[in-house]
C-alpha cells in the first residue's frame, strides 16, 4: 500500500466520515516558485477541499449541510460531539437577519477537532464575516484563555489568507509587495469570535494551528447559500 505524503495529503486521507468507499489522491509536482511552511501547512487548503465537498453532497442530497455531517459521524462521537457544539453556540437552523447565512466545516489537525460556523453576508461582491463560532475539543485544557487566544488569531490569519492570500507572478517577480496589494484583515473587518471547549480528561493537543483550516471552507459553505455559486478555489472572490 502506497503511503501518502504527509505534508501534501494531511487532513485527506484520514477523514472521519463513514462513507464506505473514499478515494483521495494527489499528484506531486515540481514548481519553480520556493515555498515555505504555512499555519496548519497542509491542513489548510485540504480542508477547503474536503468540507467543501462534503457540503456538495448534502446539497446534491437535498440534506441538511448540518444533518447531513453527523448522519456520518455515527462511528466517530468526538467528531460529533464539537460540531453539535458549534452548532448549537451559532443557532444553527434559527432564524437570521435577511442577507445572512451561515455555513460551517468540521477538521481535525494535531490532534485537535475544530469546528467552526461562519455567520456571512456579502457587500460589494466580497463576504463579510460577521461572527466565526468555533468548538474545539483539544484534550486536556491548561488554560482556556490561552486556547481563546490562539483560536482567535487562528481565524483572523485563515480568514485574511481565505481573502487576501493570492500571489501573482509576473516575469519571475512577485507582484504583492506590501500592505497595500497584500492586506491584512483589520481589526474593524474582524468577525466576533467566541471560543467554546469541550471538557475532555485526554492528553493536552495543538492550540496553534488547528482552528485555522475549518474558517476558509465555512466562509465558502455560507457564501454558496447566499449566491448560488460554490467556490472551489482560493482566495474566495464571488
Amino acid at each position: 500500500v502506497d503511503m501518502p505524503y504527509k505534508t501534501t495529503a494531511e487532513g485527506l486521507f484520514d477523514l472521519p466520515y463513514g462513507f464506505a468507499s473514499q478515494h483521495m489522491s494527489h499528484v506531486a509536482t515540481k514548481s519553480g516558485v520556493p515555498v515555505g511552511f504555512w499555519r496548519s501547512v497542509g491542513h489548510s487548503h485540504n480542508a477547503f477541499f474536503s468540507e467543501s465537498f462534503i457540503d456538495e453532497l448534502a446539497v446534491a442530497t437535498r440534506q441538511d449541510p448540518l444533518a447531513f455531517r453527523l448522519q456520518w459521524l455515527k462511528d466517530a462521537p468526538r467528531y460529533a460531539a464539537v460540531l453539535k457544539l458549534a452548532a448549537d453556540k451559532a443557532g444553527w437552523g434559527q432564524a437570521l437577519p435577511k442577507g445572512r447565512a451561515l455555513g460551517l466545516a468540521l477538521h481535525e489537525s494535531f490532534g485537535s477537532i475544530v469546528a467552526q460556523v461562519a455567520e456571512v453576508s456579502m457587500q460589494g461582491g466580497m463576504p463579510r464575516v460577521h461572527r466565526v463560532v468555533c468548538a474545539i475539543d483539544c484534550g486536556t485544557v491548561v488554560n482556556s484563555g490561552t486556547v481563546a487566544q490562539q483560536v482567535e488569531s487562528s481565524v483572523i490569519f485563515a480568514l485574511t489568507a481565505a481573502l487576501y492570500g493570492q500571489i501573482d507572478i509576473q516575469e519571475g517577480v512577485v507582484q504583492q509587495n506590501n500592505f497595500t496589494n497584500y492586506p491584512l484583515v483589520s481589526m474593524a473587518q474582524s468577525p466576533v469570535v467566541e471560543t467554546w471547549i469541550v471538557p475532555s480528561t485526554n492528553a493536552p493537543e495543538g492550540v496553534g494551528e488547528p482552528a485555522v483550516p475549518p474558517l476558509a471552507p465555512a466562509v465558502a459553505n455560507a457564501m454558496y447559500k447566499l449566491t448560488g455559486k460554490r467556490l472551489r478555489s482560493l482566495p474566495l472572490v464571488a
